[in-house]
């Protein structure tokens, strides 16, 4: 059984330590964005203005918290009900 309240924390922890890693590269150095988006997915989208403040910063904090905190429950619950 996989404890599901500390694997979402530790999701948490993790979502968080790299969402602020990447909103600071990208904050200190604008052209990462467009160089991910060439050279990682492969397309030239034009990304509009840059919307870098702190409650973008908090926005994106908790969206992306949410969906970890969704998918690791998602992941901790059928791992939990399949058996072996």
């Amino acid at each position: 059984m996989i404890n599901e309240n500390h694997l979402i924390k530790v999701g948490f922890a993790w979502t968080s330590i790299v969402y602020v890693i990447c909103f600071a590269g990208v904050a200190l150095f604008p052209s990462l964005r467009t160089g991910f988006m060439k050279y990682a997915l492969h397309s030239e989208i034009n990304l509009g203005q840059n919307y870098l403040n702190f409650s973008s910063f908090i926005i994106g904090l908790i969206v992306w918290n949410i969906l970890t905190a969704a998918g690791l429950w998602l992941f901790a619950f059928l791992f939990n009900k399949i058996k072996q």
